[in-house]
């Protein structure tokens, strides 16, 4: 498998502060690559700095054969790298189904095409096919006409899914997915995702529950103070004396 995407020497400061010191990590495509740490180790600053939130200090971010350090946002949306945030963030007025194809691109949306009908109602019904088609994909097909502000904490986190789907994402950074639901239901959007990357999809996981997501990991990368300190299989990685020092803490048992 090739790399999808790949961070060299990445490093984000801000003033004094090094909240990303020189960090490298590889995620191979058709993937769930998981990005674990104590909380301000620096795991969502360095996912904001390849994703154009930010733009890292030193360092490149490649995605496929693409330098994009430093692109904004929206490009590197365009290029299939996109993300979710640790809260959700759908348009609670909209029904799911109108979330979900509103990530999608469409032709009437540009002026020039839009006068031009037929230019663009065949191409909003494939999109509705679509959509429908993603929905299912995430078990919330028969969900598709509430209103998203309806949705359980779980239904939301793969309503998020969905909507990166819909922009034809390859990879997707999730922050957090099962944070805020119970074990059940975080085994549930796990399994979901683990079938999306049976797929082709390719995912890079922030989590803190690490006893319930690390078994579906392929690769693990652990930071502390802003650095890797270690990196290999869920196993390697536990059972690393750094990382149980560091994160899990004496008395935890490491998976």
């Amino acid at each position: 498998m090739r790399n999808l995407l790949v961070t060299e020497n990445i490093t984000k400061k801000f003033g004094g502060l090094v909240a990303v010191n020189k960090v490298s990590i590889e995620v191979k495509e058709q993937t769930f690559t998981m990005l674990i740490g104590p909380n301000g180790c620096g795991k969502t600053t360095l996912i904001n700095c390849c994703t154009g939130i930010l733009k890292p200090t030193e360092g490149r971010v490649l995605f496929g054969d693409t330098d994009i350090t430093g692109w904004p946002t929206h490009k590197i949306y365009e290029v299939g790298f996109v993300r979710s945030f640790q809260i959700p963030l759908p348009f609670l007025g909209l029904t799911v189904l109108d979330n979900v194809l509103g990530a999608m691109r469409n032709s009437g949306e540009a002026p020039l095409k839009a006068p031009f009908r037929r230019l663009w109602v065949q191409e909003e019904e494939n999109n509705m096919e679509k959509a429908m088609e993603i929905l299912r994909r995430v078990r919330l097909d028969n969900h598709w006409d509430k209103p998203s502000h309806t949705l359980g904490a779980a239904q939301l986190k793969m309503l998020e899914v969905a909507k990166g789907l819909a922009s034809g994402a390859r990879l997707i950074a999730l922050d957090e997915p099962i944070g805020g639901v119970d074990p059940a239901s975080a085994d549930e959007i796990l399994t979901h995702v683990a079938e999306l990357k049976k797929e082709g999809l390719t995912f890079l996981v922030v989590e803190h529950r690490i006893d319930i997501a690390a078994p579906y990991a392929d690769y693990i990368y652990a930071m502390d103070l802003g650095r890797l300190i270690s990196q290999g299989t869920p196993s390697e990685v536990l059972n690393d004396p750094k990382v149980i020092e560091v994160y899990l803490g004496k008395g935890v048992e490491a998976c």
